[in-house]
Formats: C-alpha cells, sequence, structure tokens
C-alpha cells in the first residue's frame, strides 16, 4: 500500500478560500441533517503542566470511501520558542479497508479554511442580505479567514476591528484593507463594534462575555465561535435569549463547550427551546433569517464531518494536480 504524503505548501496550492470550499463544508452541515454522519465526541487531551492541549476530531459520512481524523493542538507558551500557539494535521482513512490513504500535514490550514467557511455558511442563511459594515472582534488567524471567507456570501464595504494590542491591530488593518480593497478601521471598544455593524464575528478564547444583550439591534447577526471549550464565553447568556433565531453547528457539542453552555448554565434557554442547527437551514429544512429586522446568532465549535469534508476535497484536487509524495508502506 501507498500513503500520499502532502505539504502544507502543497496543500495551500490546491485549497482555499472559494465557491468550491465552500460548497463542501455547506455539504457538509446537510450530511449532519441527514443523519448521514456518524461522529464520535471531541476526544480532548489537556497538558496543563505545559499549558497546552489537543483535540481529536473525525467523522464517517455513510456511502463515501474515505474518512479524516484530524489532530489539532494549541500549545500557548510556544512564542517563548519562536513557535505558532497552534497547529494541526489530518489523516485520511480508506472507509473500506482502514489503512491510510493521506496525510495531510497542512500545520492547521485546513481547519482554518474550514472554520472560516462554516461562518460563511452560517451567514449565508442568518445574515441580512444588504451589508454595509461588519465587525470583528480579534485579530487572529480567524479573524482573518472569517471575514475573507465571509465575502463569499456577502458584498460589505467596511470592517471595523477590535483586538488586544495596537501593533496587531495595525498590521491586521493593513492586511485585510490590501487583501479586501475595503475600508477597514479599529474601534475603541466593543459595544461601537457591535451598534455600528449588522454582521459582528467573534474570533477570541475570551472566557468571560465580550459582547452584552443590551447592545442588540434590529437586523443584527452574529457568529461566535470562539468558544470551543467548556469555559470559554464570548456572549453574555442574557444574548441567547434575545434573539429571534439561535442557530449552532451541532447541539451537543455546543452545550457542552460553546456559548450554548453558558444559557444551559444560566437557564436562560434548555436543550428543549428552539434552537436550529446549520444543516437545517442548508438542507431546506428551516428558513434561517425570517426578516429584515431579525436578530441572529451561531454557534460554532467546529465538527468532525467538516474536516473529513475538507480532507477529501484537498485529497482530490492533490491527485488532480499531482502534487504529494507518495510512500510505499
Amino acid at each position: 500500500m501507498s500513503v500520499l504524503v502532502l505539504t502544507e505548501t502543497e496543500l495551500r496550492q490546491c485549497i482555499g478560500i472559494d465557491q468550491e470550499a465552500l460548497e463542501a463544508v455547506q455539504q457538509a452541515f446537510t450530511w449532519l441533517a441527514d443523519d448521514k454522519v456518524i461522529m464520535p465526541p471531541v476526544m480532548h487531551i489537556e497538558m496543563a503542566e505545559n499549558n497546552g492541549d489537543v483535540d481529536i476530531k473525525s467523522a464517517f459520512v455513510k456511502g463515501l470511501d474515505s474518512f479524516a481524523v484530524k489532530m489539532g493542538s494549541g500549545f500557548f507558551n510556544n512564542h517563548q520558542l519562536g513557535l505558532p500557539s497552534s497547529s494541526a494535521m489530518m489523516v485520511l482513512l480508506s472507509a473500506k479497508t482502514g489503512f491510510c490513504q493521506a496525510l495531510l500535514l497542512d500545520n492547521g490550514y485546513l481547519t482554518d479554511v474550514r472554520t472560516g467557511l462554516a461562518g460563511a455558511v452560517a451567514a449565508k442563511f442568518l445574515a441580512p442580505e444588504v451589508v454595509d459594515t461588519v465587525g470583528v472582534i480579534g485579530t487572529g488567524a480567524q479573524a482573518r479567514y472569517q471575514i475573507k471567507s465571509l465575502k463569499l456570501v456577502r458584498d460589505f464595504q467596511r470592517l471595523l476591528v477590535i483586538g488586544r494590542t495596537s501593533e496587531r491591530t495595525s498590521a491586521y488593518i493593513d492586511e485585510m484593507r490590501s487583501a479586501l480593497g475595503i475600508d477597514v478601521t479599529a474601534v475603541e471598544n466593543v459595544e461601537q463594534l457591535v451598534r455600528e455593524s449588522q454582521i459582528v464575528v467573534s474570533t477570541t478564547p475570551s472566557r468571560e462575555a465580550l459582547i452584552e444583550a443590551e447592545w442588540l439591534h434590529p437586523g443584527l447577526h452574529i457568529t461566535a465561535m470562539g468558544s470551543d471549550l467548556a469555559g470559554k464565553q464570548e456572549l453574555a447568556a442574557d444574548v441567547l435569549g434575545s434573539v429571534d433565531v439561535l442557530a449552532c453547528d451541532r447541539k451537543a457539542q455546543c452545550f457542552s463547550m460553546g456559548e450554548l453552555q453558558h444559557g444551559l448554565g444560566t437557564g436562560i434557554i434548555s436543550e428543549e427551546s428552539e434552537i436550529y442547527e446549520l444543516g437545517e437551514l442548508t438542507s431546506g429544512r428551516i428558513a434561517g433569517r425570517r426578516s429584515p429586522e431579525d436578530i441572529t446568532v451561531c454557534d460554532l465549535t467546529g465538527t468532525g464531518v467538516q474536516d473529513t469534508a475538507i480532507a477529501l476535497v484537498a485529497y482530490r484536487k492533490a491527485i488532480q494536480s499531482g502534487l504529494g509524495s507518495k510512500i510505499d508502506n
């Protein structure tokens, strides 16, 4: 048997933020709604002594020949060594034999792409059709991937940003102005950002609420994707009870590690509350935004089926392009 090994450089050549990748991620949510997915809970390994953790996600889609297993790490002392805090890799396995077909050494690139595109899927079905101003909280990788992906589904001309340091914020502004050709401006506080935006994307690892319910306004959509572990929080719990449409990627997962965990903990919502999974929207079972005046929220924690979807696209396009190195095993 041979295994195809693909590096980050090679993967960047064959997949990016485009319509094909967007459709693949959207299809992943529809697979969930169609009950075609076997997806185990996230396996989380915490290494507090090294300020690090590893998550393992996977999903098998009935009828497909392959599926991905992803290992993603976050080690937050790495900056002392001159290394990025986060990394990841994916293994593509045959669903017929269980043997390894490909090793995707993407250093987290595919995760960044599929996560950004999931935000775009949420906005496609939940954000207002006409958008002038978008606000982003954070200046890291997802602040970039989320906003670049959002441009696939909504045409906006103004971006507001708030970050932890002026240096990182300035670098972000320069990069996004060049990449998107729009006006990008720093704001002084999150309240101003929320009140002036039609779409807000929160991308931080915060463990305390950043967005308050009293700042919400008609026509606002929020994609909250920073809370992906127990204890993380970007939205005040009462935000969840103040919206017209509340959605998420996977309820079972969000109840334990997303924004929904805080709604449950305070009694603002229950597991029986009207909360839609994105797959219900992408499959057409449920309408997303019903009115221009709706206030909508989507809680994203990242699912294994997104990893399988993006890995399959990358694998197919790499083979078509003759990329990668084959190793006999």
